[in-house]
């Protein structure tokens, strides 16, 4: 589980208003946010998400993807049931309403609406780079994700969530669209039949720690998270015994 905003105050301003200045777009009073599904058409958004969080760890070294590699995950021709494969969420903003949903969509999820009150105007300061592709909506930016996917246990006779990252853009942070983010994939969990929502909370980040410990989260002390990876893996390629057979 990645880096989490911290909740924020809502504001007595009740007037929104957003002015442009070259790729800025500065947003005050109210600013209006739409959880939905990613799609093809968000790929190069994802593709810049993912690498930003990435730069967040100091891990730019290890980002390996392309946007061809995540359409391949993302997308498939022929994909998992919903929610059982990798997916994605995406958080959008904007300084005006989003109409109303008025069922799911061809995704097969309805998008969750939600209007913040803003303490303190918020700069989008990169307007064409993270304009939503969405919809005909040319107010609305890309401001986070969630990624997630179905994992397995013998412990449990149902599928959970393995929640892999919650990230938001630097200028939506501390607004309280994290518990939104969070508190969406919990409730797809909880209303689809699986049985938990999991992940690795990072122990040195305090907010974040705290973030998830209010949304619920149980941490288990005595387990430690284990990866074998690189080359200890590789060890096990084409692990043949002398005669050439198998050794498993």
């Amino acid at each position: 589980m990645a880096p989490a905003p911290q909740l924020s105050t809502p504001s007595e301003t009740i007037t929104t208003d957003a002015s442009s200045e070259s790729n800025n777009v500065t947003i005050t009073g109210k600013i209006y946010t739409r959880v939905r599904l990613a799609t093809k058409s968000d790929l190069s958004h994802i593709y810049q998400l993912f690498y930003q969080i990435h730069v967040y760890h100091n891990y730019t070294h290890l980002y390996k993807a392309t946007e061809s590699s995540l359409a391949n995950l993302l997308f498939k021709e022929n994909p998992l049931p919903l929610f059982y494969g990798p997916s994605v969420l995406l958080l959008e903003v904007s300084p005006t309403p989003f109409n109303e949903p008025k069922n799911t969509t061809n995704e097969g999820f309805k998008p969750v609406l939600k209007t913040f009150d803003l303490k303190f105007p918020v700069v989008e300061g990169q307007v064409e780079e993270f304009r939503s592709k969405y919809d005909d909506k040319s107010d609305a930016y890309i401001a986070g994700y969630a990624f997630f996917y179905a994992n397995y246990s013998c412990f449990y006779d149902k599928p959970g969530f393995y929640f892999e990252s919650l990230y938001f853009r630097e200028s939506y942070r501390k607004l309280g669209m994290g518990s939104l983010l969070f508190g969406t994939v919990a409730s797809i969990a909880a209303n689809n039949g699986f049985v938990s929502v999991e992940g690795i909370v990072a122990v040195w980040n305090k907010k974040s720690y705290d973030f998830y410990i209010n949304m619920g989260v149980e941490i288990f002390d005595e387990f430690r998270y284990g990866k074998l990876h690189g080359e200890n893996l590789q060890k096990y390629a084409d692990n043949k015994d002398k005669n050439g057979e198998g050794s498993c």
